[in-house]
């Protein structure tokens, strides 16, 4: 609607620009009126044939005064240009500087984000947790669902530090108010590891090389822990309670969680940014 807009301004511009530049322009406009009224009033008083005659006659003569005006635009082309110009530019660069988000609705992928969570974001700053043994990460449970997270980055200094901050309330929330242990299991991702699970099929991710929030530290992957043991298959009820759960507090400091997908990622969240993954 906005391109439609800008286009239509430009056509009433070019137009108006004309009538007021090049008195042939205003001549054929008046003529051609006159010509359309006087054709109207012969053939509602029955004089078609002479109305129709002069007519000619007179679209001839606009035609001339056509011929006239386009010649006197190719002797002033400079003058009509630099009026091109000045009607062009800054329509379009209203366009350019305004960003994606003029075209509203596209980018709209933040949640809403309560007074009280508000209140916390702006607190003290949350600190990451303790990282834990590698060999939690490589157990026969953990490899038979998530077989290549040991070479997965566990580093929350290499997350965007908002989105680290929003994820470590999300743990505070999960522990405090539900009694439930979490743990990083993947966060930034290099776009070499991004490809490499790719070609591993789309059970593990569709995502290519830059079009995943991982490679910017806007994602991260979690799970939970139990009895010192990490929990990641859904099929658990105490897991997929956690999981809903954890979605609910993700959703409720602005981020977006990933069991909303088509293809169910419980312990993904992401902070979006509009113009950051390729599409």
């Amino acid at each position: 609607m906005f391109l439609f807009s800008v286009l239509l301004f430009f056509v009433f511009a070019c137009l108006g620009a004309w009538l007021a530049l090049f008195p042939a322009g205003r001549d054929v406009v008046a003529q051609s009126m006159a010509v359309i009224g006087r054709r109207i009033g012969r053939g509602l008083s029955g004089g078609y044939r002479q109305g129709t005659q002069q007519a000619a006659h007179a679209g001839r003569s606009a035609g001339g005064r056509l011929l006239r005006a386009l010649r006197f635009l190719q002797r002033r082309y400079l003058l009509v240009l630099s009026v091109l110009v000045l009607l062009t530019v800054p329509p379009m660069l209203a366009l350019v500087l305004s960003g994606r988000n003029m075209l509203g609705g596209f980018d709209s992928d933040d949640h809403a984000v309560n007074d009280q969570v508000a209140d916390l974001l702006k607190g003290e700053q949350l600190a990451a947790p303790e990282p834990l043994p590698p060999l939690v990460f490589t157990t026969a449970e953990v490899t038979m669902v998530r077989p290549m997270l040991d070479g997965a980055n566990r580093n929350w200094q290499l997350l965007d530090p908002d989105f680290a901050q929003r994820l470590l309330l999300v743990f505070k929330i999960m522990k405090e108010n539900h009694g439930y242990d979490m743990a990083i299991l993947e966060g930034y991702r290099s776009p070499e590891r991004q490809n490499s699970l790719a070609a591993a099929g789309p059970s593990v991710t569709n995502a290519k090389a830059f079009q995943s929030y991982h490679q910017f530290g806007l994602a991260a992957d979690c799970a939970f822990l139990r009895d010192g043991k990490l929990l990641i298959s859904e099929k658990d009820p105490w897991a997929m309670r956690g999981y809903r759960l954890y979605g609910e507090a993700a959703e409720s400091v602005g981020l977006h969680w990933g069991g909303r997908w088509t293809m169910m990622d419980f312990g993904h969240t992401e902070l979006r940014v509009a113009g950051t993954v390729r599409k």
